[in-house]
């Protein structure tokens, strides 16, 4: 308990069914009358997700013993309330199974006991249950604990903050959370900068599949802490298919009161995205790409959509090269692989006027890629032999864990710029061999931070802290190393 007080928990939950045996009298007021903060004591029954077993007599009886020390008892709201505990009570339900399709009667029930306090948990099907938990707390007649459970479920853990949750539950370490989808109290109070929402935060998040290790969070919050700007920003994981991001998007616009004002967007919903929002409400080149990786939402749920990598991308390089982007009119470019992260650069190259070459060890995917914007191309193992001043590595070659793979074998003689757009590791065996043959190198780690960037400012209309933003990447690659 005291651990957790120093990280800025002010309540403590006492679970009494994880211990390794039933406590005595004495251990359980030695457990609780001496606590730092307010605690909560339960001992949740394995019928409701919790590990105790055994007799429910002796389990009340504990409960009503704990309750002479503890702040709030958390009793279920199957036993009966002659049998609850004297004191102030939390009458709470849980269902680690199912997402508990009749959940506003269930609140109801509960705020019509005599508990002081709500809480309902349940295991989240799908993103659109942390939102149902969030229309509990903003229709709540009673201090309420809300929270949809599992990776599906995060936001509503912290956005909770937003809607006057009666608490949130955070672990103490990644290895020891009490429920799927906990995230550590430093994440919380730190990340997330729980402390800082309050009614008036505007919402943002990060459409992904998998998401857990984006740092997208980690990136766009320090930014808002860095420019005063109240938002917090979460991951939202929605599963593969056209069918669930439009199933989020049409139920974030039908919660105008969420504040939710902007969505980065990335595998595997980036055409899924443009499509939703609309061609007629993105750029040009974001139609010519075919796919978007940011959504703003305007007042009335107007949605514009833009894609933020070419330009980071174009920009990342003319810096480097000290030109505008007019400059790279009839400059030779060979761009290696034909994923999305290519077809974004090639599109941009080319609309800029770039004389372009797509390399790519599938060649069929290179011809499609390069017949559309009208380049040429050629066999990703015959870029060592490229005529081009630029090359552009787009392939996944490189990076993290496999950092001793370089896409090419040799720099050619002419080249004077490569740019990587790996960012992980920052020095790819790439740019290390092109910086040792002489030639200007650029890291991913530019684009990526150009790329927030430009999402920032287009949700915020401020100036993005850029020097912030990257040192946040820097320290959270050198930590993973």
């Amino acid at each position: 308990m005291c651990l957790a007080a120093r990280k800025g928990a002010d309540t403590v939950e006492c679970r009494l069914d994880l211990l390794d045996q039933i406590p005595c009298a004495d251990e359980v007021q030695s457990l609780l009358a001496s606590a730092p903060v307010d605690t909560i004591v339960t001992a949740r029954p394995e019928r409701q997700g919790g590990r105790f077993g055994g007799d429910e007599s002796t389990r009340l009886e504990l409960l009503r013993h704990a309750a002479r020390f503890a702040t709030f008892v958390d009793i279920e709201d199957d036993v009966p309330v002659a049998q609850w505990p004297k004191g102030r009570i939390i009458v709470s339900r849980h269902d680690f199974s199912g997402n508990m399709p009749q959940l506003q009667q269930i609140v109801r029930n509960l705020e019509d006991s005599s508990a002081e306090v709500v809480k309902v948990a349940f295991t989240a099907q799908g993103p659109r249950d942390a939102l149902r938990a969030l229309d509990v707390l903003r229709d709540a007649r009673k201090p309420t604990i809300a929270l949809a459970m599992g990776e599906e479920g995060v936001a509503s853990r912290i956005v909770c903050a937003k809607f006057g949750a009666f608490g949130t539950f955070a672990s103490l370490d990644s290895e020891s959370p009490t429920a799927p989808g906990q995230v550590t109290i430093d994440q919380m109070t730190g990340l997330y900068r729980w402390n800082d929402i309050n009614a008036d935060t505007r919402l943002f998040g990060v459409i992904a599949c998998p998401v857990a290790h984006s740092m997208s969070p980690a990136i766009h919050n320090a930014a808002f802490g860095a420019t005063g700007y109240n938002g917090v920003y979460v991951p939202l994981l929605v599963k593969a298919g056209a069918a669930n991001f439009t199933d989020l998007m049409d139920e974030l616009l039908s919660r105008p009161w969420l504040d939710w004002l902007g969505l980065s967007v990335t595998i595997p919903h980036k055409e899924n995205a443009i499509a939703y929002v609309g061609i007629g409400n993105c750029d040009e080149l974001s139609v010519k790409i075919g796919a978007i990786n940011t959504v703003v939402i305007q007042a009335s749920n107007a949605l514009r959509g833009m894609n933020t990598d070419y330009g980071a991308a174009v920009d990342s390089l003319c810096h480097a090269m000290g030109i505008e982007r007019a400059g790279l009119g009839g400059m030779k470019v060979s761009v290696l692989g034909a994923g999305g992260v290519a077809r974004a650069v090639v599109a941009a190259l080319s609309y800029y006027g770039a004389i372009v070459t797509v390399h790519n060890r599938t060649h069929e995917r290179a011809r499609a890629l390069a017949d559309e914007f009208g380049c040429d191309w050629k066999p990703l193992d015959q870029a060592h032999a490229t005529a081009a001043e630029v090359i552009i590595n787009c392939t996944s070659t490189g990076m993290h864990p496999n950092v001793d793979s370089s896409p090419i074998a040799s720099l050619p003689g002419g080249v004077r710029v490569v740019f990587d757009t790996i960012y992980n590791p920052l020095k790819t065996r790439l740019l290390v061999q092109s910086s040792h043959q002489g030639a200007r190198t650029v890291s991913g780690l530019e684009m990526f931070v150009n790329q927030a960037a430009e999402q920032f400012e287009a949700w915020t209309q401020i100036p993005a802290p850029r020097s912030v933003m990257r040192d946040v990447i820097v320290e959270r690659l050198s930590r993973d190393q």
